[in-house]
C-alpha cells in the first residue's frame, strides 16, 4: 500500500468530519497532498465517494496524481476531487483539503452571504470576512461543474488579492463550505473553526450586529497576535 502515513492523515481528517459533526450520512471530504509522492511527483489521498465514515479504513483512500489520474485504489474517488485537484494546484501552500455541508456556513452560502468579521474569535483564524465564491454559470456547470467549482474559488482568492494561509476557507454560492490547512489536520480543524464561526455570526445577526462589524484595527490585531511575525499567542518552542 503506497503512502501509508498520507493515508492514515487523510483517513483521521475524514473521520474526524463524521466526529465533530460537519457532515451528515456520506456528505463531505478530506484530502491531502504529499508533494514528493512518487518518484517526486505530488500525490493525493482522497476520500472515496460515497463511503461510510464509520466503515472507512486506509486502504479504502484513492491515490491519484494531479491530473487526477488513479494511482492506487480499487473504489472512485470523491466526487469533488477535481475541485481539490485545481485548488492543490492553484494554492501551492496547502496540504489538506476539507468539504462539507455543516449546517450553519452551509446556511450562509445558501444565503449567498460572506461571513462578516463581528467579534475577535472570527478575526483569531480568519484575516477578514469569509469570502462568497460566485454561484457557477450555466455554462460553467455543463462544461466541468466540479473543476469550475475550484475555479471560481481561485478565480475569487486572485481577485481579491486574498492569502489562502490568511483566509482558511470559502463559502460557494448555493452549494457549502471549503476549508484547508497545512496539513489535512489543520484543514478539518478550520472546517470546524469556520463552522462556530458561522453559528455566532448568524447568532449575532439575529441580536442586532453592529452595521460595520469589528473595527478592523482590533480584528487586525488579534489575527497578528496569533499569526503575524511577531505573534504573541502559544508558546516558543524549545530548541
Amino acid at each position: 500500500m503506497l503512502l501509508p502515513e498520507l493515508r492514515a492523515q487523510v483517513l483521521h481528517a475524514n473521520l474526524e468530519i463524521a466526529r465533530l459533526g460537519l457532515a451528515v450520512h456520506t456528505f463531505g471530504n478530506a484530502s491531502g497532498i504529499d508533494s514528493n509522492g512518487i518518484d517526486g511527483r505530488p500525490i493525493i489521498a482522497i476520500k472515496p465517494s460515497g463511503v461510510p465514515y464509520a466503515t472507512m479504513r486506509p486502504e479504502d483512500l484513492v491515490l491519484t496524481d494531479l491530473d487526477g489520474s488513479i494511482v492506487e485504489g480499487a473504489l472512485r474517488p470523491s466526487s469533488d476531487l477535481d475541485t481539490h485537484l485545481l485548488l492543490y494546484r492553484e494554492f501551492p501552500q496547502i496540504g489538506g483539503i476539507v468539504h462539507t455541508h455543516s449546517e450553519f456556513a452551509t446556511a450562509w452560502a445558501q444565503a449567498c452571504r460572506p461571513i462578516p468579521c463581528l467579534g475577535t474569535t472570527h478575526a483569531d483564524y480568519f484575516h477578514g470576512p469569509v469570502p462568497l465564491a460566485a454561484q457557477l454559470t450555466a455554462s460553467e456547470v455543463e462544461d466541468a461543474y466540479v473543476r469550475n467549482t475550484g475555479a471560481v474559488i481561485a478565480r475569487l482568492f486572485r481577485e481579491q488579492h486574498l492569502d489562502p494561509v490568511a483566509v482558511p476557507g470559502v463559502l460557494v454560492a448555493g452549494h457549502a463550505p471549503f476549508a484547508w490547512g497545512k496539513t489535512p489536520a489543520d484543514a478539518v480543524e478550520h472546517a470546524d473553526l469556520l463552522e462556530y464561526i458561522a453559528r455566532l455570526a448568524w447568532r449575532t445577526e439575529a441580536l442586532g450586529a453592529p452595521a460595520n462589524g469589528l473595527p478592523f484595527h482590533v480584528a487586525d490585531h488579534h489575527y497578528q497576535r496569533k499569526h503575524g511575525p511577531k505573534a504573541t499567542y502559544g508558546q516558543t518552542k524549545s530548541r
